[in-house]
């Protein structure tokens, strides 16, 4: 059964057309990466299924909701972790988890409970009381995947989740959303340069470039259609070599995290 429903979706700005006629569909329960260089539509598609671009033409379904008539159920439906940092560093740990918990709607003993339960496992409860502006990198990271799933959302997306994380922390978080995808059944959506990441992760891979997806299937299938030995060479096969320029910035995803929390709240 289908959880994300994409059926010839376009996106155009002006006289550029930006994602061009896309359709593809992510299983229930799955882990799904989504590839392609930069200024390819990647970033462009995942505002459309996260409700904060409408389509040009083209439906979207989440979890059974259409992304334009049903914004509100649809954000209930999913979490989000930004590839900018998103977290308000002037507050605690604690108090960035209470506040999207909030905004979310979640009843308090509930919300408590899930916020120790999320803070325990990706090891930052011992620094619950510490303000965010004092964590590494890779604490970021962890407190946001945690912040991410505090609503126990049917879709987790994952935008570049593990970049500039070391090794140890890159692992433990793999670890965890694999768990959570066995244990509840949860969706992972996620982008990533690293593509030895995507082939060991995903059960399929789809591939945007220039607007349009050129490839999508197992790692191996990838391969096997580019006649390559790895990921990377299939998709250096698939989008070129050419250097491209990025979609967005970090000032991009703080606005994006401020309308979907507005929306979060919205009943």
């Amino acid at each position: 059964m289908s959880i994300i429903e994409v059926k010839n979706l376009v996106k155009r700005f002006g006289d550029i057309t930006a994602v061009n006629d896309i359709s593809f569909s992510v299983e229930k329960g799955e882990i799904f990466a989504f590839l392609g260089p930069n200024g390819a539509g990647k970033s462009t598609t995942i505002k459309m299924l996260t409700t904060l671009l409408d389509p040009t033409s083209g439906h979207i379904t989440l979890n059974g909701f259409n992304t334009s008539q049903n914004a509100d159920a649809v954000r209930h439906s999913f979490g989000i972790v930004f590839q900018d940092p998103s977290l308000d560093d002037e507050l605690t740990a604690w108090e960035n988890m209470e506040f999207h918990g909030v905004l979310y709607g979640i009843e308090k003993k509930l919300r408590r409970e899930r916020i120790e339960k999320l803070m325990t496992f990706v090891e930052l409860w011992d620094r619950k009381d510490s303000l965010v502006k004092a964590f590494s990198g890779g604490m970021k990271r962890r407190l946001e995947i945690a912040r991410g799933l505090l609503h126990h959302p049917k879709v987790i997306f994952l935008d570049e989740p593990t970049l500039g994380l070391d090794p140890q922390t890159r692992n433990h978080m793999w670890n965890y959303l694999k768990e959570l995808n066995k244990t509840e059944g949860t969706t992972v959506f996620f982008t990533t340069h690293y593509m030895e990441e995507a082939d060991k992760i995903a059960g399929r891979i789809a591939v945007i470039d220039h607007g349009v997806i050129v490839a999508s299937g197992t790692g191996e299938e990838l391969k096997s259609k580019t006649q390559t030995g790895s990921l990377e060479e299939a998709f250096l096969s698939l989008t070129g070599r050419t250097i491209r320029a990025d979609e967005s910035t970090g000032a991009d995803h703080m606005r994006m995290a401020s309308k979907l929390w507005r929306g979060g709240n919205k009943r």
